[in-house]
């Protein structure tokens, strides 16, 4: 890979820096660290790996960009990991969540503090979940080429255009940073991002524990004992995932496991019966550690396994009086520009039809000003909908 590179954009010449040496990285960290904000993205493989493997980092601060390359020989990435601990400096991402993941996984701590501009722009009333090039487009009337989103990242050299491309993700993520920073300000809307923000600081975000796994797993069957077999052997899997650093599919399939407990086998031979199973998996030390864990799970006691509520029957009206507060969602959030997905979800529109102190996110905070307050109000019969003009308004009833 080349140490530099130049490039022409709108008729200027800048200098792209490209990170191969600890000692490049140090400096360059020394200098992002005099900045108040970075935006960064990263550039990864996970096909065949539990663990995704980092193959770019970029970062841009206001008066410079660089893509370090954590692939290089003999480079050390603790100076960024220190610089993504340092609580002056904000890092700014776009939909962050997998990269915040990797830094989690490689360093252990999750970047403080940080702004996710794709959180950003559904608070500022971009839409749901908007892409990157879209909301760059959007902002600054640019376009991305996505001519290199699905490369091969691992490997070397990176040609011009890859590189081209990833630094892309990062410089024009500062106008788009500044934009919505900007406009959450003099909507006075920082600590609605804030509180998000939370959730992605976690990390509990990014930590599975085995014992929850088989929650991932799609079943209609919630019998306890079914589930308790199901918990045990996903669990197993999920070790062996992160043991062996191979994705849970290259273990074992999740029509495997969902066979398994269904039908739990007692032996190495029935074991081989299960599809996607062979004998050699059966006989060998693998066939041993799942049918460990399947006599695990059958003997778990019922009240220890899993428990899946029943949904019972909705109480007669509770559906035309979900479809009213679907409508006044869609009108307060339109009437605040904010995305309807940030402030409330269909099961919480449901707790909140059905309970009468449903514990819901849409009824704290300022989700409950924009919405969670007046959903009360319709439900309990103090305020009403009404079409004037082609607009659906809202009428006061006390």
């Amino acid at each position: 890979m080349p140490h530099n590179a130049y490039h022409v954009w709108k008729r200027h010449i800048y200098f792209m820096q490209i990170i191969t040496t600890t000692a490049a990285l140090e400096d360059l960290v020394s200098r992002i660290e005099l900045h108040p904000y970075l935006t960064i993205d990263t550039e990864f493989l996970r096909e065949s790996t539990f663990w995704p493997i980092l193959c770019l980092v970029q970062i841009a601060t206001e008066d410079e960009s660089a893509i370090i390359d954590p692939m290089a020989k003999g480079i050390d990435l603790a100076p960024l990991f220190r610089l993504m601990q340092n609580e002056s400096v904000l890092k700014v991402f776009h939909a962050g969540r997998q990269d915040l993941e990797i830094f989690h996984h490689l360093n252990g701590e999750v970047p403080i503090p940080i702004f996710d501009t794709q959180v950003a722009a559904m608070v500022c009333g971009y839409g749901e979940s908007v892409g990157y090039d879209t909301l760059v487009g959007k902002i600054t009337g640019h376009s991305i080429d996505k001519s290199s989103r699905f490369t091969d990242w691992s490997r070397r050299p990176l040609s011009e255009r890859q590189l081209t491309y990833a630094e892309a993700d990062v410089t024009h993520l500062r106008d788009v940073y500044k934009h919505l920073a900007e406009k959450l300000r003099k909507r006075g809307r920082e600590e609605w991002v804030a509180s998000e923000m939370e959730i992605l600081r976690s990390p509990d975000t990014y930590f599975l524990p085995p014992e929850n796994a088989w929650a991932r797993i799609k079943s209609r069957n919630t019998h306890p004992k079914f589930l308790g077999i199901l918990q045990a052997v996903a669990a197993w899997r999920e070790e062996q995932a992160h043991r062996q650093d191979i994705p849970r599919n290259r273990v074992l399939r999740d029509e495997a496991l969902l066979e398994i407990a269904s039908n739990p086998p007692k032996s190495a031979e029935t074991l081989s019966h299960v599809r996607g199973i062979g004998q050699k998996f059966a006989d060998g030390k693998m066939g041993s550690g799942l049918l460990d864990a399947v006599k695990a799970g059958v003997e778990l006691p019922k009240e220890l396994c899993p428990q899946v509520p029943k949904k019972g029957a909705q109480p007669k009206g509770i559906a035309p009086l979900m479809e009213l507060l679907r409508v006044l969602l869609k009108l307060r959030c339109e009437e605040n520009e904010v995305a309807q997905k940030l402030v409330c979800n269909t099961a919480e529109l449901e707790k909140i039809a059905a309970e009468e102190n449903a514990d819901v996110p849409a009824l704290k905070g300022w989700r409950r000003e924009v919405f969670g307050a007046d959903a009360l109000k319709l439900k309990n019969g103090e305020i009403a909908l009404s079409s004037e003009k082609g607009q659906i308004k809202i009428i006061s009833l006390s």
